[in-house]
């Protein structure tokens, strides 16, 4: 005698497994396309804008009058503009070369276990949590001749102190060198703090066991195999020295004169005070290069890195 035992058959749900699974597979693109789309209207829609407008005669409102590259012209025979990029090299060698030399100095006095390690980097990071238009604020008023550090020293009698940098149209561009330093050094230092705990402590200790001193380990051993944290470093800093606006407009406003005046600034007043956009804009494109000429072959080097690893 023989049973025969029906299997009941469960129909699958096809088109709700579809609908699933097409959601959760277009689920993140949705999420993402807002964003993705202000980034392309917002800044590459906008450098694309800010190229068309260099090629015209664009004064106080855009204008599609194309003048080819007269604007361009216009800028390379302006003397404020020629001010403005010496005063960028100055800028950028004196903060890029200071903040590197005094984070490596404190990242290296960091790694030595000190007491109190976490209370001491907070004071150091603190600065890079102001903002640009606090930190030239405050250093405005600390090197005011009138109600700064200057007048602080002549009313404790040292009458023969002098301190008026800010005033001085050949050293005021210092001034800016000195807060921004303030204001980013704890930055790099926490850049090389993070690159030094990252290195294995058997070199230090092997290296001891030779006879090398310690300045010697970090000056031919440790120091040389941070070049990515040093790469990384001065990239950063020449970003932040090319795009310098806040700063330079709270603390001096470009004077005396002209003679602190930046491109970040000189973009900004021949744009929007002086009505010359197309001027304004050719300076940003301007800007825009010299970022590239750092992005790209930094970008270059870690594809190429990428590929050997």
């Amino acid at each position: 005698m023989s049973t025969q035992i029906g299997v009941l058959s469960v129909p699958a749900k096809r088109p709700a497994s579809r609908v699933i699974n097409l959601i959760q597979a277009w689920l993140p693109k949705l999420v993402l396309a807002p964003s993705l789309a202000l980034v392309l209207v917002g800044v590459y829609g906008y450098m694309i804008w800010t190229a068309v407008l260099s090629f015209t005669n664009s004064s106080f409102m855009p204008s599609f009058r194309f003048v080819g590259f007269a604007q361009y012209a216009r800028l390379i025979a302006n003397d404020r503009w020629h001010t403005a990029c010496i005063n960028l090299v100055i800028f950028g060698v004196l903060f890029i070369g200071v903040c590197l030399a005094l984070g490596i100095f404190l990242a290296i006095f960091l790694d030595q276990k000190i007491r109190q390690e976490g209370f001491i980097r907070t004071v150091y990071l603190y600065p890079m949590a102001l903002s640009l238009i606090v930190t030239g604020t405050v250093w405005r008023w600390i090197l005011n001749p009138g109600l700064g550090l200057e007048k602080l020293m002549h009313d404790w009698g040292w009458t023969s102190f002098h301190f008026d940098w800010l005033v001085r149209s050949h050293l005021s561009v210092y001034t800016l060198v000195i807060a921004a330093v303030w204001q980013s050094s704890g930055f790099v230092m926490a850049l090389f703090l993070a690159g030094l705990r990252g290195i294995d402590p058997s070199i230090i200790k092997a290296a001891r066991v030779d006879g090398a001193r310690l300045p010697t380990i970090y000056l031919r051993i440790i120091l040389p195999c941070m070049r990515p944290v040093f790469f990384s470093a001065i990239m950063i800093l020449a970003h932040l020295s090319i795009k310098s606006f806040d700063l330079v407009k709270v603390m001096t406003a470009g004077g005396p004169g002209y003679s602190s005046d930046l491109p970040a600034l000189f973009m900004y007043d021949m744009s929007f005070t002086r009505g010359q956009l197309g001027l304004g804009a050719a300076s940003a494109i301007m800007m825009l290069g010299a970022i590239l000429a750092l992005l790209v072959p930094y970008l270059y080097s870690e594809l190429r890195s990428k590929r050997h690893d």
